[in-house]
């Protein structure tokens, strides 16, 4: 595990030792339950929204909503992720992804509130889970799926998280970086598997990280490569090699409009 992820995850046991001191386990997971059939709340089916675009012939993207990274900063300012999300719906993504890590992302659950709020898109809460309280905490907040970081968590946590996450009606995103990380994702259900280009120790980029995973997979899994998706060229050499489904922020978040360089970038 990278020093930067190792900082990430022991700051997050303290965000959710806050967040639990201020609505305890029992009222989330009661508000978590309740979401289900909130007509407002309810799941919009994350992957499902990626499969219909990709039948379609087009890709499916997953197109994300941050303020900051770790590594470039600020992003985007001013931020307002209704206008992002909507942007983003009307220039053809297929679902959102809203950072709402504080410390390290600039994020917060408000803006995923927010986002969901301003479209009919699905909604992945992007960030690092470690405690099932979180993935309550998501569904309440009426998140669609959540992304669980294989480099982060045990196969035990793994399949625990993705178990809860299932029951309460989400999408997983399970988000492998090499190999010997694969070998443990294709244990679990999800079929959405995805393989970030970045290397967790250098955090230099390539999407060659995700065709060289592509002949340990198998074809019941729907690959959503992340991370380095710049350029034209880059969109068509990956659906070259048949992978379909991308999670796409930095780049569009730098743009004027988003949406429009969503739609640049793939249609």
């Amino acid at each position: 595990m990278s020093d930067i992820l190792q900082r990430i995850l022991e700051t997050k046991k303290h965000e959710v030792a806050l967040a639990k001191s201020q609505i305890p386990f029992l009222e989330i997971e009661k508000q978590a339950l309740d979401s289900i059939f909130d007509e407002h709340l309810k799941p919009r089916g994350f992957y499902q929204a990626i499969e219909d675009k990709i039948t379609q012939g087009y890709a499916g993207v997953i197109a994300e909503i941050k303020q900051a990274s770790p590594s470039k900063g600020i992003l985007r300012s001013p931020f307002h992720p209704a206008e992002i999300a909507l942007s983003y719906a009307t220039h053809g993504a297929a679902c959102l992804s809203v950072l709402t890590d504080v410390e390290y992302f600039k994020g917060c659950t408000q803006f995923l509130i927010e986002a969901r709020g301003a479209c009919s898109l699905p909604v992945i809460r992007k960030d690092f889970m470690i405690d099932p309280y979180q993935i309550f905490e998501a569904r309440a907040m009426g998140a669609d799926a959540i992304l669980l970081i294989v480099a982060a968590l045990s196969d035990a946590q793994l399949n625990e998280f993705e178990d809860i996450a299932l029951k309460l009606g989400m999408d997983v995103l399970v988000e492998v970086h090499d190999g010997a990380e694969l070998k443990r994702a294709l244990k679990l259900n999800s079929p959405l598997l995805g393989i970030n280009n970045r290397n967790l120790k250098t955090f230099e980029v390539s999407i060659q990280n995700t065709t060289c995973l592509l002949d340990q997979i198998p074809k019941s899994k729907r690959v959503v490569t992340e991370s380095g998706i710049l350029q034209q060229s880059d969109v068509d050499f990956l659906r070259q090699h048949h992978v379909h489904a991308f999670l796409v922020g930095e780049a569009f978040m730098r743009a004027p409009s988003p949406g429009k360089a969503l739609e640049q970038l793939f249609y």
